[in-house]
């Protein structure tokens, strides 16, 4: 799955996995087929949304009808500098992380790199588009915030881990009524965007492009290496990891997305004191944390959130060292291919670390946090 190549003169040659598929899916798009059930490639079926055959559709022309890697290597290069410039902003707007991290996220993860500009996935595509949102919503512009947030969903559906925090967010921010116009702005772009495959078989476009009972094969799983393929096959298991995804969900909208004293009706009625990047990066990591399976490429999801999660709101018995080694273990597990009972039990403690400092640290609501009630 991940081949090694030789360098050249300026990228590594790309490895590729899916773009070519990506290509042959686009391409049937562009030749007149708009039910998703028809539209294949090397890989499989189409299971992106609309917002997905878009963009790569662009890519597609801007890459020679997608036989240009190298152009292909380059946007994405670009595309790797823009979410470095959306995350840094993210961090200056809202913490303090030593100067030194910010070398992790930019040079130390050779997984990153290979997933931005060797594999050419659309992960990277999406997660941009989230980090787009993201300044926009510390902006205080709500309304182009959702839109972009909705964009990114419609590129891939890992977004969608980081809904239930923005669901929270626009309650508290809006309250019930004041949110729905925001709501409305994310259904309503779905289906804008969807419009030419629900015209042509609604259900074929959903049941592929939001598929959410979709089943992974155990051999790519890298969070789940440990266990017998039985029982990571078995439905008990993926409901039981959903039940635990929901409750924790609950209890930190109930203990932790507020301060001390403040009840979810009191939000309601005043809801001025919100950490809008911490709710959307915890929401996130609590759906990483059970996901049913995490395969390579989904690094991305996560990673570039990582030092916010462990040194916004550290718990005292978290030293700086402790949460190097912690970045070290998450690195060295997703570099482990392929993964080995040791390499997955390994990021499940880093992940049960970091969940545990996020329930048991301070809550501080700084400055740059704070939301005021105009409506954008």
């Amino acid at each position: 799955m991940f081949p090694t190549q030789a360098k050249s003169s300026c990228l590594l040659p790309d490895t590729e996995i899916d773009w070519k598929a990506y290509m042959a899916q686009v391409e049937g798009v562009i030749n007149g087929t708009y039910d998703y059930t028809q539209l294949q490639g090397d890989t499989g079926p189409l299971v992106y949304p609309a917002g997905f055959v878009y963009i790569f559709m662009g890519l597609y022309y801007a890459t020679g009808r997608g036989t240009d890697i190298r152009m292909a290597q380059h946007i994405f290069a670009v595309l790797y500098l823009a979410t470095l410039l959306l995350v840094f902003l993210i961090y200056h707007q809202t913490c303090k992380v030593p100067p030194f991290v910010f070398f992790f996220m930019c040079c130390a993860s050779y997984r990153v790199h290979s997933i931005f500009v060797l594999r050419l996935f659309n992960d990277p595509v999406a997660m941009v588009l989230l980090f787009l949102s993201i300044n926009l919503l510390l902006a205080q512009r709500w309304g182009w915030g959702c839109c972009c947030f909705s964009l990114a969903i419609s590129v891939k559906m890992n977004v969608l881990l980081f809904a239930p925090g923005l669901l929270f967010l626009l309650l508290t921010q809006f309250g019930f009524r004041g949110a729905l116009p925001k709501l409305g702005i994310c259904a309503g772009l779905q289906v804008a965007l969807g419009l030419p495959f629900l015209l042509e078989n609604p259900i074929g476009y959903l049941s592929r492009s939001f598929d959410l009972g979709r089943q992974f094969l155990f051999r790519w799983t890298v969070n789940w290496r440990f266990l017998p393929e039985a029982l990571f096959l078995h439905r008990a298991f993926h409901l039981a990891l959903l039940a635990a995804h929901l409750t924790l969900l609950l209890l930190f909208a109930l203990c932790r997305w507020h301060s001390t004293g403040e009840s979810i009706l009191s939000l309601l009625r005043d809801p001025s004191k919100r950490k809008i990047v911490s709710t959307l990066f915890t929401s996130n990591f609590i759906g990483i944390c059970f996901s049913r399976s995490l395969h390579y490429q989904f690094y991305v999801w996560y990673f570039h959130t990582l030092p916010y999660l462990l040194w916004a709101t550290p718990a005292r018995w978290l030293t700086h060292l402790l949460r190097l080694l912690v970045l070290g273990l998450i690195e060295l597990s997703w570099n482990t291919y392929p993964s080995t009972s040791c390499s997955s039990a390994a990021l499940h403690v880093c992940h049960a670390v970091i969940l545990l400092q996020l329930w048991l640290g301070p809550q501080p609501f700084p400055k740059s946090t704070q939301h005021s009630k105009k409506a954008h």
